[in-house]
């Protein structure tokens, strides 16, 4: 990378290499970070923490912008300080820092939305762990409501901000930005639970490993860790394509047409082998594990093909 020529310049190339940091690290199977980890990015000799040690809104000395925005986890049933809804166009809402327009990180989230500068959102899910969303924009201020319109992505920055769009538009829109928002936190939690392994097999590359759900999105399915089972992608298939079901019990199904099929090792060894064995990997803590409600609700529809039995 060029050398940066004016402080917009720098400014920007900075938030560049901290998305390129971010994204070599998840490469190299990297899920979630903790605040000591977000202070290990270098630019150009000097280290620039990502993530402010007391506030939610980070603005590192000698830059006029916000650099990134933190929400974080709170257990279920707990109040977030500042809670963010999404508006009538489908696109996300980020509070104020309290309730003065002039306050220091309002200022420098202000710059960042005048600037059209990229941001990175970091989505607490568990304690002190945190999953990254970005390039992160902020579109517009509506100061009435002491809040900024935000775009999760470069394709939402093309939205119409504030405008009643139709029901099936903004559903569509609104779908998008909680998958966007969600996902990456699910994600993480879904790794971590499971120790980046699949579930079936205990395979552990993480880059061949998805965070499947037990209940679709699209069927109500909520993003978290207990609604969730770390599979890799032969079994993340399976599963979604009903070759195979996880019983409540915890124990691998294979559909019974499946079992009598013939081909080769990777069916076998892949797919029919597990039939009737437990799942090679669950998360120790009980809190993580499948919910068994959503699970035989998952294996209920399974069955419902009539080509399984409970057997």
């Amino acid at each position: 990378m060029s050398t940066p020529t004016s402080p917009l310049e720098r400014e920007f190339a900075i938030r560049l290499a901290a998305q390129v940091w971010l994204e070599n690290q998840r490469n190299r199977g990297v899920e979630y970070w903790t605040q000591r980890a977000l202070e290990d990015f270098v630019f150009d000799g000097e280290r620039i923490g990502l993530m402010d040690r007391q506030r939610g809104i980070r603005k590192p000395r000698g830059m006029d912008a916000a650099l990134s925005i933190r929400t974080v986890y709170r257990r279920e049933g707990a109040e977030r300080p500042y809670e963010d809804a999404v508006g009538p166009d489908g696109l996300l809402r980020y509070k104020w820092r309290g309730d003065d327009p002039g306050h220091a990180e309002n200022r420098a989230l202000r710059a960042a939305m005048e600037l059209q500068l990229p941001l990175i959102w970091f989505y607490g899910f568990a304690e002190g762990l945190y999953a990254a969303n970005y390039p992160v924009y902020l579109l517009d201020e509506e100061r009435a409501q002491r809040q900024f319109v935000v775009a999760l992505g470069e394709d939402q920055r093309a939205v119409g901000v504030g405008h009643e769009v139709s029901p099936v538009v903004r559903a569509y829109v609104e779908r998008i930005t909680m998958q966007r928002l969600h996902q990456p936190a699910f994600r993480a939690g879904v790794m971590r639970a499971y120790t980046t392994r699949c579930a079936v097999c205990a395979f552990r590359h993480p880059t061949l490993l998805d965070a499947a759900h037990i209940i679709a999105d699209a069927a109500g399915g909520e993003p978290v860790t207990p609604n969730g089972l770390s599979l890799c992608r032969i079994h993340h298939g399976a599963y979604d394509a009903e070759l195979l079901g996880i019983r409540p019990d915890l124990t691998i199904h294979v559909r019974s047409d499946v079992l009598k099929e013939t081909d080769g090792p990777m069916l076998v060894h892949g797919i029919q082998e597990h039939h009737n064995k437990p799942l090679m990997v669950v998360p120790n803590a009980r809190r993580d594990r499948p919910d068994t409600g959503w699970l035989a609700e998952r294996y209920e529809a399974f069955l419902a093909t009539g080509r399984g039995s409970p057997a």
